[in-house]
């Protein structure tokens, strides 16, 4: 045979799949005629149907050379650098190819990918949007097309594009697929759902329908159902990462713990160095407080992915718990060189620098410059502001949406209307929180303030129930985006919106930068600032925050008469028991604050006080591990060593509680006191020694001794911290009079008394909005 005899018999074999016998026939042609450009071509087309990618790629270059103006030959040569990566020289190729053949809706549609492959996802888009002018019906384009909206977090347009890509292919499953992830995306996860439901039933077996379906579910807090699905995507594909980590993800929400570590351990196991499985699964050892293997599975991720901000971020969480505040600070700030649009990573820097500065300055520049990086782009977002609103409803206009009128009518400037006041938190749990939302919340006036509760719990527990029930208005908004919540309080008609986390773990300062209500006011999580300009108050006390002195604060500060705080301990039990010391013939000091506020100038004044009682004992709660063998090194530093040094486990509340009962006195911490943990210690019959710094948060103790009576243990220098503390330690009979009454009088005192704080908070925020109305 000659050679477009052995060709047209190649090209027969090729087209019945008969990929051995086209091969041999192809090499046989380039035998006779090794230069014949469409023998050339279409066993480039065979190699790479065979993955050879390289081989693929020689002989279709010569058909290029043999025939440069056939554009199949450009479009072959693009297909074959596909194959090796070489994307950007690919679309080269196709570029040429549509020169010569301008109406080739293959060739747009292949530029496109090779365009999307490189990065480049406007050209990608032109070169797609392009393939549907000569082809409107072409699917794989339209899906493309909203494959590269989701990548830009076009949400909508991905929707569209997917959506008309279904209803063209109703037969083609994958469209259907990709319009339910979109739809996710959206976060309109019912639609998602029962696009999604539809594939499953037409498709049983398909794990990634079932996979997109449980997130849906997950979307829609039918987290049991999504369990279910997340297992049937796992039992229909071998070794699934993707739903594994996922599945360990709805157990943690669940609080399902030996579920989700079981859930993430299968998902690594899967894909082994999968970082964001090890990143999850160390999220859940540090919730677990299981520290050292957190911080090995984060430093591993990082080992992999060193790149990524996240797992810094995490691990600089981890360190904090573990009292390694420097450290944490470090990985903190290299999260953000990582990533600096990263607000919940630059809150959590902002609070880690409230425990390490004993100068307030360098807080508030931080604060500032979180205002700056993440709230300046928010601020046309608040541009509904009361400032501009008439004070009449009558002025109002009729086209108003419905929503803004609502607001508008109910947040006039009437001073002495009955005000909606709003709290925001994520802690209406069992949380410190609670033992101050409570009291407050129990004892507001209900005639002259209407209360709303926005909640963002993620496991709601018997606290959130009562917390319910004292609230006028609740609203669980934990699947609310910050933008979606300002609608939602901008709806309500808040008057005076309260933020209770500020830059805390889950605190939403992103919410109040959009300003949604018209008065807003930071108040409970510590005393501080937001650096948010949006934020208008502060609440602090006049020991706090002296008269006269300095206000290294963007917000007004308003002082409360008495305290910043009004404590309960939401229980009677455990009694305060007898004088440790009594029986035993030493002294027991004690501190149980988080190991984060043990910076070493606390160590060091313990030190001097350990040192002048040197029989005493040193009692703290840290976890096993590398954090206590640190704690016991840093305090050998200071003098104090071996047996001195005793060490409690994190407990439950009662358990926790029944450790003071094995303490005589109290020793603060500094730059950051105690704040619950000291009335917890003083609730206990457990006097606590402060040193008073030149922060509000290291002014604390101060506050709260003031009101308890025992302003003589709130130090103002480093001697007289230690003279305090070994005065109450030399008099035992004195100590032990003062256990038994210290309850008592903390009963007595402001700290407790909720009817009192709550006048006073409630003749704050009418002064507030009489101001505002003025």
């Amino acid at each position: 045979m000659n050679a477009e005899q052995l060709l047209a018999a190649a090209t027969a074999q090729h087209r019945a799949g008969d990929r051995d016998a086209a091969r041999r026939l192809y090499a046989e042609v380039l035998a006779v005629a090794p230069a014949h450009p469409i023998a050339l071509f279409r066993s480039g087309l065979l190699e790479l149907e065979l993955g050879q990618g390289q081989t693929a790629l020689e002989r279709i270059e010569q058909a290029v050379r043999a025939a440069p103006d056939n554009y199949r030959h450009h479009f072959g040569l693009g297909q074959a650098l596909q194959s090796l990566g070489r994307h950007r020289e690919a679309a080269v190729a196709y570029q040429r190819g549509l020169e010569l053949e301008p109406q080739s809706a293959d060739g747009y549609f292949a530029l496109g990918a090779a365009l999307q492959s490189a990065g480049d996802r406007d050209a990608a888009r032109g070169a797609y949007e392009a393939a549907l002018r000569w082809r409107p019906d072409f699917g794989e384009a339209l899906s493309n097309l909203g494959i590269l909206a989701l990548d830009q977090g076009c949400h909508d347009e991905a929707v569209e594009f997917q959506g008309r890509a279904s209803a063209l292919h109703p037969e083609i499953a994958r469209y259907g697929l990709n319009l339910g992830i979109a739809l996710c995306a959206r976060r309109d996860f019912a639609a998602a759902l029962g696009v999604l439901e539809s594939w499953i039933t037409r498709e049983p077996g398909n794990a990634e329908a079932r996979f997109n379906a449980a997130i849906a579910l997950h979307g829609l807090g039918r987290l049991s159902d999504a369990v279910l699905a997340y297992r049937e995507a796992a039992q229909l594909r071998t070794r699934y990462a993707e739903a594994y980590n996922n599945l360990g993800n709805v157990y943690k929400e669940l609080g399902e713990f030996a579920a989700a570590v079981a859930a993430y351990e299968a998902a690594i196991d899967a894909r082994p160095g999968w970082v964001l499985a090890l990143n999850n699964a160390g999220c859940l050892m540090r919730t677990l407080g299981k520290l050292d293997r957190a911080e090995a599975l984060l430093n591993q991720a990082i080992a992999i992915e060193p790149g990524l901000a996240a797992l810094h971020d995490n691990l600089g969480s981890v360190l904090k718990d573990a009292g390694e505040l420097d450290a944490a600070i470090t990985s903190f700030r290299q999260a953000l060189a990582l990533d600096p649009a990263a607000a919940g990573t630059h809150s959590n820097l902002v609070y880690a620098l409230s425990f390490q500065c004993a100068d307030p300055a360098p807080i508030l520049a931080e604060a500032r410059l979180w205002s700056e990086r993440h709230a300046a782009s928010l601020n046309d977002a608040a541009s509904l502001n009361d400032a501009a609103l008439p004070n009449d409803a009558a002025s109002l206009s009729a086209g108003a949406a419905p929503a803004v009128a609502e607001r508008r009518a109910t947040t006039l400037r009437d001073p002495e209307k009955r005000l909606r006041i709003g709290y925001v938190s994520p802690d209406f749990r069992d949380h410190c929180q609670s033992l101050f939302t409570i009291p407050l919340l129990s004892h507001h006036d209900r005639g002259a303030h209407e209360i709303f509760c926005y909640s963002s719990v993620e496991r709601p527990d018997s606290i959130t129930q009562r917390l319910a029930t004292e609230a006028s208005v609740w609203r669980d908004v934990r699947r609310a985006d910050d933008a979606s919540l300002a609608q939602i309080i901008r709806a309500d008609g808040i008057d005076i919106l309260v933020d209770l986390t500020m830059h805390m773990g889950n605190g939403r300062p992103l919410l109040f930068a959009r300003k949604p209500a018209p008065i807003q006011v930071a108040w409970l999580a510590y005393p501080g600032t937001t650096g948010l300009a949006a934020i208008d108050y502060r609440i602090s006390d006049p020991r706090l925050d002296p008269e006269g002195g300095a206000e290294p604060y963007v917000e007004r500060t308003w002082r409360l008469p008495d305290s910043f705080w009004c404590y309960d301990p939401l229980t009677r039990e455990p009694a305060e028991g007898p004088l440790p010391a009594l029986a035993r013939g030493y002294l027991t000091f004690g501190c149980l604050n988080n190991p984060c506020k043990l910076t070493d100038a606390t160590l060091r004044l313990w030190g001097a006080v350990l040192g002048a009682l040197p029989e005493s004992r040193l009692r703290l709660m840290a976890r096993e591990g590398r954090q206590r063998d640190a704690l016991r090194s840093r305090l050998a530093a200071v003098g104090v060593a071996g047996p001195r040094v005793e060490f409690a486990p994190y407990r439950p509340r009662a358990e926790y509680l029944r450790t003071y009962q094995e303490i005589d006195v109290g020793l603060d911490t500094l730059p950051y006191n105690g704040h619950t943990t000291s009335l917890d210690s003083l609730w206990m019959g457990v006097p606590v020694v402060s040193r008073v710094g030149a922060t509000c948060v290291g002014r604390g103790g101060l506050s709260q001794l003031v009101q308890v009576g025992l302003p003589q243990l709130a130090a103002e220098t480093d001697a007289a911290f230690t003279a305090a503390a070994v005065g109450l330690a030399r008099d035992l009979p004195g100590l032990a009079a003062l256990r038994a009454g210290l309850r008592g009088h903390l009963e007595r005192s402001p700290l407790m008394d909720a009817p009192r704080f709550a006048r006073h908070l409630e003749a704050a925020f009418r002064a507030m909005w009489r101001v505002h109305c003025a």
